[in-house]
């Protein structure tokens, strides 16, 4: 008799289920990072309490946490839009490049507006910045079906190339060793919240979190794109406008990636510096996976991940080398996707009787 498994879909996906079964893999992979963290000299349960207690149980980490979380929620929020319609949009980390240039460009150069006219101002021309680098992929998407997963991500690479150009010559600020422009002027700042100091931005990303998640639910644009989603050939016999829905889809998904710049320039950062985006657009592909696409779910995720990050930098001054650091934040990345596949299905023992 032999013994074999198939796997098989389960039907319903619990809440419940899917927060015990993130916690599980989340513990196994610190388990697996605790046998090398242990092999390398260092003990690991110094090491996570550590990366907890700074981070989730002290103000300032959780300050630094709830910052570090804007462009990732932004970014995440974009990619999500366009997964809704099974549109690939690997170019959040360029189309936030180009919405933090364009957001520079208009703080250096345009016209003196201060206040909340003037920050309006700043955001309209980061999210422009995005959404028109998404429409150079977007246009050839909807028209001639050109792959936009190839299209967005090599356009990445211009973007970047772009910005690391503008931050190390033309705008690079003077006496600074690194690529980084001057401070942004007095006026265009982002207030922070009260005495928490946390930037306001994060008001913006949960906002427009919100605003996606009704569109979802309660506009004809969600229903079109749910449509579109599951089957363009009843979107065409319903008479939905799939080229027009594609184009509006990618745009806005760049819009909001280029806003994820404005967030970090004028709340945290203050200066655009080379090399800003710091892999947000390709985390957010996760984030977003892992949200299963839920804009309220990603505030939450990517306030996790932020906290991930950023707990794996602060175990560097125990001596942790950064590689170990890194690993910890990418094993439990790729524990938590695993066990996403375990949520989906389930393996059911088959019995074989030899004949």
């Amino acid at each position: 008799m032999k013994i074999k498994f198939r796997k098989e879909r389960r039907e319903k996906q619990t809440i419940i289920r899917t927060i015990l079964t993130s916690l599980l893999f989340t513990v196994l992979a610190l388990a697996a990072c605790g046998i090398i963290i242990a092999a390398s000299g260092f003990n690991p349960i110094e090491v996570y309490t550590k990366m907890i207690s700074k981070v989730f149980f002290t103000g300032r980490g959780i300050r630094k946490m709830l910052d570090a979380s804007l462009p990732l929620m932004l970014c995440s929020l974009g990619v999500a839009l366009t997964f809704k319609m099974n549109l690939n949009n690997i170019g959040a980390e360029g189309q936030y490049a180009m919405g933090v240039i364009f957001g520079g460009a208009f703080a250096m150069y345009g016209p003196r507006i201060d206040g909340f006219a003037g920050i309006l101002m700043l955001a309209v021309c980061c999210f422009a910045g995005g959404a028109l680098w998404a429409l150079l992929c977007a246009i050839p998407r909807a028209l001639w079906d050109v792959n936009e997963s190839i299209t967005t991500l090599m356009l990445n690479y211009i973007a970047l190339i772009i910005l690391s150009y503008l931050c190390l010559g033309p705008w690079k600020a003077a006496g600074q060793n690194v690529g980084q422009t001057e401070k942004l002027r007095a006026g265009l700042e982002l207030p922070a919240l009260g005495g928490a100091k946390v930037s306001s931005g994060i008001v913006i990303g949960v906002v427009a979190a919100l605003i996606i998640y009704m569109i979802y639910k309660s506009t004809t644009l969600g229903y079109q794109m749910s449509v579109v989603r599951y089957s363009q050939g009843a979107a065409r016999f319903a008479g939905i406008n799939i080229k027009r829905n594609i184009i509006l889809a990618l745009v806005i998904s760049g819009g909001l990636a280029g806003l994820a710049g404005c967030l970090q320039y004028a709340g945290v950062s203050q200066r655009i510096m080379e090399g800003m985006p710091n892999n947000a657009g390709y985390t957010a592909i996760v984030i977003a996976y892992l949200s299963k696409l839920n804009p309220l779910a990603i505030i939450i995720v990517s306030i996790l991940f932020a906290g991930l990050q950023n707990s794996s930098a602060t175990v560097q001054v125990m001596g942790v080398p950064t590689q170990i650091a890194t690993m910890i934040q990418g094993t439990i990345m790729l524990f938590v996707i695993a066990g996403d596949y375990f949520q989906r299905y389930r393996l059911i023992r088959v019995k074989e009787v030899e004949s």
